[in-house]
């Protein structure tokens, strides 16, 4: 599949797709950073027993293929690294989501079980070295940009409650910050009411995986999902 510069509406009818774009400030900064973005109907359920399958299989292999000391020599996560050092944000104390779940996975504690949308994600970001942000589209106002956090900005982390996200890599609309590759918000979380989803692939380093990354997760959002009427658009 690959990428096109225009629109890609895959599904029974065209929908407006919530615009993304990155600040000038974060592309000068880590001018290799590639969005591969993702929005389409889901319909979202709490128990899933096919994916959950899926899922402890891939950890296992996982677990019992890449060493702890090894996550950060990845590729994907290896240039988020960058990417965060770049920004001004230390990786290690404010660690990127996939590295996070790569590192749970390989202590053999497996992905957190969230609901069918949230888990694939977290399918996709570990079998690839991505962080993922994915949000409940109808709780955005207004456009979205990927920019750098400013000091004293307020954000509360799911899971995580306030996290300081000065420096750090967050998506905005008009109502502020509300994602980074850290952790998302509380305010776009995905719950069973979400109807909505849009999926944000984050590339820090314009690699060649990305695509495959974006395949992966509109095979699993169909399968797992019923996902239907998306648009995808890569932002490079």
């Amino acid at each position: 599949m690959a990428f096109p510069s225009f629109w890609l509406v895959l599904g029974r009818k065209k929908r407006k797709m919530i615009p993304v774009s990155v600040s000038k400030e974060l592309k000068s900064l880590v001018p290799g950073l590639t969005l591969s973005c993702i929005e389409c109907d889901v319909l979202v359920h709490e128990e899933n027993g096919e994916l959950w399958s899926e899922m402890d299989k891939r950890t296992g292999e996982l677990a019992a293929s890449l060493k702890v000391e090894n996550i950060s020599r990845l590729p994907a996560i290896a240039a988020s690294r960058r990417g965060y050092k770049a920004c001004g944000k230390d990786p290690a104390r404010y660690r990127l989501s996939a590295e996070a779940l790569l590192r749970r996975t390989v202590h053999g504690k497996g992905l957190y079980r969230v609901n069918n949308v949230v888990d694939l994600l977290n399918l996709v970001s570990v079998s690839t070295g991505f962080s993922i942000g994915g949000y409940d589209s109808e709780k955005m106002e207004g456009d979205v940009i990927f920019g750098i956090g400013n000091a004293n900005e307020p954000y509360e982390g799911i899971g995580r409650g306030k996290l300081n996200i000065e420096s750090l890599p967050v998506f905005r609309d008009n109502l502020g910050a509300f994602g980074s590759p850290t952790s998302d918000s509380v305010r776009t979380a995905v719950t069973s009411e979400t109807a909505r989803f849009l999926m944000i692939i984050i590339d820090f380093g314009a690699l060649p995986g990305l695509e495959k990354a974006t395949e992966m997760a509109v095979s699993l959002l169909k399968k797992y999902a019923e996902a239907d009427n998306f648009e995808i658009k890569n932002l490079g």
